[in-house]
């Protein structure tokens, strides 16, 4: 006999309602550009960890749900988030549930946020959810600083050796080249080129100015074309290195949510529907989207991690004991916890295997350069004595 809207339970009523409006937010989010998204709500994860953080404090000292937002709401310090704070304790006022309130403000509250709130009111145990959520918060903040950390200095010495190049080639070259145009012929090849490379900028200085802004314009407007995305995310899950990276980091961000969600009580399927905003990429998103149809058949969420190529096999088997031993959302959380040590044992390796090689081709850079200017020199030297 099937089920009726009335004879579920209330948590999964929170949560279905929830995974149902989840997209239409998530979509109109999307349509925004980043830059809009943080101009417009000034506000982002750290508030969130701290909002979280602050209420959790109050609620186990037992000050009620409704004056602990007021409180908030008077020691919030942005305006944006003293106004949502605001009508999130007004919405209680009104008689919404918590969770109710939360969902009318997807710029600070994710859906997977709304659902464990949702989940934690009918059970009753919300100030718990609530630290979980602050632990998770914190993880994944966590991984995100050790990425770019690991990046940043690898990428600072690219474009630190890119303008050094460039000014040496602008500002040092040229007062050479007319100084080594008697003895041309008798240049190394690498003085030559660098003499071509400083005639070509200084006198097209302007030209390359503009076309590099188009050139970056160009990327950050295809980097918004659905069909431009879907490329680079097909990219990054088959590109030899970079794959097991990006693989990596969406198990850590699904693991993560969806281990703390179902340990809640949150329903397998409003989990995978919230997770879909969770990863930023295509062919991730179209795998989580397999896995509900294959919970909605029935077939459970062991078979889909089977039948996809993204996960590693130690992965599917982890999976696939959690769900036999009904322990799925803890072993979840351990797959998170283990992949996100590996790959920052990995970052930190290959960030102190790229140190030395950008500071190795650095000084091959700078030294060709240099030699390529003292060599002719020394020649005309000579040629005058």
């Amino acid at each position: 006999m099937a089920l009726e809207w009335d004879d579920l339970p209330e948590t999964a009523k929170a949560s279905a309602a929830a995974a149902a409006a989840a997209p239409a937010a998530n979509a109109a989010a999307a349509r925004k550009p980043v830059w809009r998204l943080t101009r417009d709500a000034g506000i982002g994860p750290a508030d969130r960890m701290l909002f979280t953080e602050r209420l959790t404090l109050l609620l186990e000292t037992g000050v009620p749900l409704h004056d602990a937002l007021r409180a908030l709401h008077e020691q919030a310090g942005k305006p944006r988030l003293k106004a949502i704070v605001g009508e999130v304790a007004d919405a209680i006022v009104g008689g919404q549930r918590f969770s109710e309130a939360l969902h009318k403000h997807p710029e600070l509250f994710p859906p997977t946020y709304i659902n464990l709130i949702g989940a934690s009111e009918e059970g009753g145990f919300l100030p718990e959810v609530l630290e979980q959520l602050v632990e998770m918060d914190e993880k994944q903040e966590r991984l995100r600083s050790t990425i770019v950390s690991s990046l940043s200095y690898p990428g600072f010495l690219i474009v630190f050796s890119i303008l050094v190049v460039v000014f040496i080639l602008v500002a040092v070259f040229p007062k050479f080249s007319t100084m080594f145009m008697s003895i041309y012929d008798e240049l190394p090849v690498t003085t030559k080129v660098f003499i071509f490379a400083s005639e070509v900028l200084t006198k097209n200085g302007m030209l390359f100015g503009v076309g590099t802004l188009a050139l970056a314009a160009g990327v950050l407007l295809g980097a918004r074309r659905p069909d431009v995305r879907a490329r680079v995310d097909r990219m990054k899950l088959r590109l030899p290195l970079v794959k097991d990276i990006f693989i990596k980091i969406y198990l850590v961000r699904l693991m993560r949510v969806m281990g703390i969600s179902l340990e809640r009580g949150v329903t397998i399927l409003a989990t995978l529907g919230a997770c879909r905003n969770v990863i930023p990429n295509a062919e991730f998103q179209r795998f989580i989207g397999e896995l509900e149809a294959q919970v909605t058949e029935g077939r459970g969420i062991a078979a889909g991690f089977r039948d996809s190529d993204l996960i590693p096999v130690s992965v599917k088997q982890m999976i696939d004991t959690g769900e036999q031993t009904g322990t799925l959302g803890r072993v979840m959380g351990r797959v998170a916890d283990f992949y996100e040590r590996d790959l920052t044992r990995q970052l930190n390796s290959l960030a102190k295997m790229a140190e030395p090689v950008m500071l190795l081709v650095m000084g091959i850079l700078v030294g060709t350069i240099v030699t390529s200017i003292i060599l002719p020199i020394f020649k005309m030297s000579r040629a005058v004595h």
